[in-house]
């Protein structure tokens, strides 16, 4: 069976928000839920520990997430929105130690990767030990901390202590931020950004351009000299009744193709089929169409090399809101098969699912 790296999913969000515990099976969770306002509003669980063992989904990079308040809107059910950079500050924090916290205490079910060792003694678990039967000999899932809208950062004098608790992609944006032009928030990199950046370079840190802004992203593009990725983000041509900033141009993935940019293609309805709810609901949306997006950008970068997985799942949406094919995370094999059919053989199989995220890991964690 071939194995996934997921380079996006709000498993903190969702801990901290409604007390999900992801070493759970997510069928389980869904029962507990009902009869409560959860599924309402952020939609049935996609993620549980087994699930991610019946897929083969190895590796996942957790966020830290947390949402701007508006005036007058207030929002009982999302306990982790911030109107000031210190409270996004505190909330980051502390769901970087909802990740350590996770890891000590369920080490059967998650382990954090953070250096090439970790990585490579993770891998090797994952190849010695395949699950004999559902239910038999399940693994421990890695998690690599990425951080989604850098409004958490205080100062930039704080990142050597967000690196050493093992912090190791930031991205920069969501909405708008005091850094970039972010989604439904256009604008460039302020000076405050681009400070960002040198920062983050002389560190490390995985710079990803998701939710930024095209006069942002074009600008890190530029200036970035270290490793980008775009964890989750679809092409916006082939996504019918799309409009805004959210979702990739052309003429962006052609820049980021350029400088090696890894773009992890997103089974949500909304990034496939803006109008999905009008024309005929989810049993019109199929994984096929997740297949055309991988197929689009791959076709753009001439090559299988720079198209990854970032399902995004939990992220404020569930079962309600994915390809018909999918009941949960397990079922994100079922992928392959259409992708086998537009003539992607094998070993670009295995790139799109694991390996272009992979070699990014092999070639940016310390």
């Amino acid at each position: 069976m071939n194995w996934f790296i997921d380079a996006h999913e709000d498993l903190a969000w969702n801990m901290a928000c409604f007390g999900r515990d992801y070493s759970r099976s997510a069928y389980q969770t869904r029962q507990m839920e009902q009869g409560t306002p959860i599924p309402a509003y952020a939609g049935d669980t996609m993620l549980g520990w087994p699930e991610y063992n019946l897929a083969g989904v190895a590796l996942v990079f957790g966020t830290l997430f947390a949402a701007p308040t508006h005036p007058g809107v207030v929002d009982p059910m999302d306990k982790q929105m911030y109107s000031t950079p210190r409270e996004a500050n505190q909330i980051a924090w502390n769901q970087l130690g909802s990740y350590h916290r996770l890891c000590d205490e369920k080490p059967h079910a998650f382990r954090l990767i953070g250096n090439q060792e970790q990585l490579q003694q993770h891998l090797q678990l994952w190849e010695e030990n395949p699950p004999e039967q559902e239910g038999s000999n399940y693994r421990p899932v890695g998690l690599i901390p990425l951080m989604e809208s850098a409004e958490g950062i205080l100062n930039l004098d704080e990142l050597p202590r967000w690196w050493d608790a093992g912090l190791r992609v930031i991205g920069p944006a969501w909405t708008g931020t005091r850094f970039c032009g972010g989604t439904r928030e256009p604008g460039p990199l302020t000076k405050e950004g681009k400070a960002l950046l040198d920062a983050m370079a002389e560190l490390g840190f995985i710079l990803d351009l998701s939710h930024m802004d095209a006069a942002a992203a074009f600008q890190a593009l530029e200036c970035y000299p270290g490793t980008i990725i775009t964890s989750h983000a679809n092409a916006s041509r082939p996504v019918r009744a799309y409009s805004g900033n959210r979702l990739l141009d052309d003429d962006l993935i052609r820049a980021m193709f350029e400088r090696g940019v890894v773009i992890g293609a997103v089974p949500f309805n909304n990034f496939l089929a803006a109008d999905w709810r009008m024309n005929g609901g989810r049993q019109s949306v199929s994984l096929s169409m997740v297949a055309d997006q991988v197929d689009y950008l791959c076709q753009i970068a001439g090559d299988a090399d720079h198209v990854g997985i970032g399902t995004d799942f939990d992220g404020g949406f569930g079962l309600q809101s994915v390809p018909r094919e999918l009941d949960s995370i397990a079922d994100l094999p079922l992928l392959l098969p259409f992708l086998s059919a537009k003539g992607y053989a094998e070993p670009e199989l295995e790139k799109i699912a694991h390996g272009n995220f992979l070699r990014v890991l092999q070639s940016a964690l310390p």
